[in-house]
């Protein structure tokens, strides 16, 4: 393996402050010799519902008075049970508070409150926390019908630094969320979820724990929405409501910031974002932020051998340029993705539009990579599909991201959106088995092989690896092609083929999808163009 400087890893795959884009933040000045990223971070790596929810389980057990919890979620429901027989994490967050944990939230909250299944869950948190003497915000400072999706809990313990811990991802701390790597469901049931995955739907989904000096810039992210004085609510006659109120939530202080957690490991970290241009201004992103299209960018020009993704929304042409652009470029580069097999969201105009795009954004990515493309779902042992919640890369067993946003036009542009980029330094170049991107591939794709955890020879080559994902499918394919009369081969594995939309419906739902399922929240003089 040819030697590579301290930090040089990391200074050829993750971006510069300059890349990033927006002087008018500060977490790129937070770390020393210039670097956008912290360095010696330890990540774990958090698969499905349940790991997540037992580890966010032991980390708020583990508050004591003087502690801070730092939430923001896309969907909150304090009723979401965190184990099977264990409390909910309302409860949980009741009990910290109770022991003099200070406790602060951001929960999205849309223009119109037509998601009847997201609203009152929020509101209900946001007033649990607030009856219980923590604050908590119903944060609408987004673009008309956009989202704030990003899902993270940063945990700080001023006695004992070295426990701080940041879990950043996908997995948002609501029903249908607590499944496990068999992948029969989580029994609290998010009920707005196609009847196509059944009663008690399958969940795949990852999540990071870490923990390091990144910790202080997931917390740092928070401190920035939080101390927006933008109204946080934009209905209506609301803000004359916040006006007159005697205590006005989300206008409460948070504590100085600590100083960042000590280091304790090999992995580079940098956060990637996005914030829409939007009026009112975000004041620590006034013209927006596109760090993660930006980081996915610098790194897929870097990519030479393998592209391992999985994604809930793989529909924008946009955005599957960027990979074709890669795949087109290096003639040896493999790229394997894991998607849904449906929508989530059952509605004709949702499916429509859903598979309009996803057919464009397919077909530009076989025309570009043919037979070195695969694109799977997954299926559970009784025959449901697997909705493929997770947002996942992998490039050259080098980088790779876990966090909040999908690989569309709105979560690279529109939405707030925050993820994380690993590289380790420990091994630089990927040829060294078991770095965390290539440990983070093997996860995956052994649960999705339903095998132990050491059956990975055959793996940890992306060449041989994408021979044997081949054969799984095809042999679960042809399983029921046969009439399913012999024993079902291992694993959740099956080829997805590419949506058939009629020339009508092409002409109906392409342009509703861009204007209002996946639009542009860039500013006007950047819109629609695909370089970054």
């Amino acid at each position: 393996m040819d030697s590579v400087p301290e930090g040089g890893a990391a200074r050829k795959w993750l971006l510069t402050a300059a890349e990033r884009g927006n002087p008018a933040t500060e977490i790129d000045r937070r770390e020393p010799d210039d670097a956008a990223w912290s360095v010696n971070n330890q990540v774990r790596i958090l698969v499905d519902g349940q790991e997540y929810f037992h580890r966010l389980l032991s980390e708020l057990a583990d508050t004591t008075a003087g502690d801070q919890v730092y939430l923001s979620a896309f969907i909150g429901d304090p009723t979401q049970r965190l184990q099977a027989a264990g409390p909910s994490i309302g409860a949980e967050c009741a009990r910290a508070l109770d022991a003099g944990v200070i406790v602060r939230g951001l929960f999205w909250c849309q223009y119109l409150d037509v998601r009847k299944d997201f609203v009152p869950q929020n509101r209900s948190f946001v007033d649990l926390l607030y009856r219980l003497g923590g604050f908590a915000v119903l944060d609408q400072r987004i673009r008309a019908f956009g989202a704030h999706h990003q899902k993270f809990v940063v945990i700080r313990r001023p006695g004992r630094p070295d426990s701080d811990v940041a879990l950043i991802g996908g997995i948002d701390p609501c029903p249908s969320r607590r499944d496990d790597s068999h992948h029969h469901g989580d029994p609290q049931v998010l009920p707005s979820i196609a009847r196509v995955y059944g009663s008690r739907p399958a969940w795949h989904d990852a999540h990071l724990a870490v923990r390091g000096p990144a910790v202080a810039a997931v917390e740092h992210c928070f401190r920035e929405r939080w101390h927006d004085t933008t109204s946080s609510r934009r209905q209506p006659f609301h803000g004359l409501r916040e006006k007159f109120r005697t205590n006005k939530r989300g206008r409460i202080a948070l504590p100085n910031q600590l100083p960042a957690p000590p280091r304790c490991g090999s992995h580079a970290v940098q956060l990637l974002r996005t914030y829409p241009s939007k009026i009112p201004r975000y004041p620590f992103a006034p013209r927006g932020e596109v760090s993660i299209a930006r980081g996915y960018v610098k790194a897929l020009r870097n990519a030479r051998r393998f592209i391992y993704v999985e994604d809930q929304f793989l529909w924008s042409p946009m955005v599957a340029e960027v990979f074709a652009e890669a795949l087109r470029r290096e003639p040896a580069l493999r790229m394997v993705a894991v998607l849904p097999s449906r929508p989530d969201k059952a509605g004709k105009v949702h499916v429509a539009t859903s598979d309009v795009a996803h057919r464009k954004a397919l077909d530009l990515l076989h025309a570009a990579g043919g037979d070195r493309l695969d694109v799977y779902e997954l299926e559970n042992t009784e025959g449901l599909p697997i909705y493929v919640h997770s947002k996942v890369c992998v490039v050259d067993d080098v980088w790779s991201t876990v966090g909040s946003a999908n690989l569309n036009r709105r979560s690279w542009t529109y939405d707030s959106e925050l993820t994380a980029a690993v590289v380790d330094e420990s091994c630089p170049d990927g040829s060294r088995s078991h770095g965390f991107a290539q440990d983070l591939r093997l996860r995956l794709l052994r649960e999705h092989l339903g095998r132990d955890a050491d059956d990975v020879e055959d793996l940890v080559d992306p060449e041989q690896a994408a021979a044997v994902l081949r054969r799984s499918a095809t042999a679960l394919d042809e399983w029921h092609a046969s009439g399913r009369t012999s024993t079902r081969p291992p694993g959740h594995l099956r080829f997805h083929p590419r949506p058939r939309v009629s020339k009508l419906t092409r002409a109906w739902a392409g342009p509703l999808g861009r204007v209002v399922i996946d639009p542009d929240g860039q500013p006007p003089w950047r819109r629609g163009r695909e370089r970054w």
